[in-house]
């Protein structure tokens, strides 16, 4: 497969340590990877109950960075299942890399991961623990994310309804993240984006605090990622945010294909385990 044609994008982070912790473990991270005419964007959110949450995001969305790159430079033609294996290596050594420094530091440290390599018109997304990925289109927002969780699992298995993800006690309980176990399994998944979608990453301390739709309200493409990434943060410390609050706003200008539309779930959420019950 040729390299796609380039997709116009406008994106901005912005991170806050929000209304609470006393330091802030999410880590923003990205990368452009021109001769694959991709773009890559990651957020990671460390567990805050563990020791040094900080450095495991830091770490965790460097590896992955420097896995991508050395992946992708060898492809000589780029497919989507070579941008997924790239992905799921990726993870995989950041899991392994955050894991090796709590030995080192003879720690205990854990982080989410959710990363968006984009290239012409495909979204492709890893994911791990309870950070969320968020696609906005016509002022309707889509949750491209499962909350690795016990919570979450509950709203799958339609033991709890969706709308009492937010305040459940234990919606920070992960069962999936970086840096406990020597293996991880990442969530990989790809979705088709249209010229004007906005796609949103964000830690759980933005979107426990902000419903999904205000953040699509909030994401509004006719204005800037800078701005929508400071109107997202803003709501969330407004609305009593418990957390650390990160977001990575991407606004998809132009789109070099069309798509086709994405289905939106029935229930939007993701998680991880920390120092909420760990606390992150």
């Amino acid at each position: 497969m040729a390299t796609p044609p380039t997709a116009e994008l406008d994106a901005h982070p912005l991170s806050h340590v929000g209304n609470v912790r006393a330091d802030n473990q999410d880590a923003l991270n990205a990368s452009l990877f021109p001769d694959q005419a991709g773009a890559l964007y990651a957020v990671a959110d460390g567990m805050g109950g563990y020791e040094h949450g900080g450095i495991a995001s830091a770490v965790a969305l460097e590896t992955l960075i420097a896995t991508l790159s050395a992946q992708l430079a060898s492809q000589t033609m780029l497919q989507a299942n070579s941008i997924e294996q790239a992905l799921r290596r990726g993870v995989q050594d950041a899991n392994v890399r955050v894991y090796q420094e709590a030995v080192r530091l003879n720690a205990r440290m854990g982080t989410t991961l959710t990363a968006a390599y984009i290239t012409g018109a495909t979204l492709h997304l890893a994911h791990v623990g309870d950070s969320r990925a968020y696609l906005i289109r016509k002022g309707k927002a889509s949750c491209l994310t499962n909350d690795h969780t016990g919570v979450g699992e509950m709203v799958r298995a339609r033991i709890l309804s969706p709308d009492k993800v937010r305040t459940h006690a234990q919606r920070s309980v992960l069962n999936r993240c970086l840096g406990l176990e020597l293996f991880i399994q990442p969530e990989i998944s790809r979705v088709s984006i249209s010229s004007g979608d906005v796609i949103v990453l964000c830690s759980d301390g933005l979107w426990s605090a902000v419903e999904d739709d205000d953040i699509a309200a909030l994401a509004d493409n006719r204005t800037s990622a800078e701005s929508i990434s400071e109107r997202l943060v803003a709501r969330a410390l407004a609305n009593d945010s418990d957390d650390n609050v990160s977001a990575w706003t991407i606004c998809a200008r132009y789109v070099p294909e069309a798509a086709a539309p994405v289905a939106a779930k029935r229930w939007s959420f993701p998680a991880l385990l920390r120092g909420r019950s760990h606390a992150g």
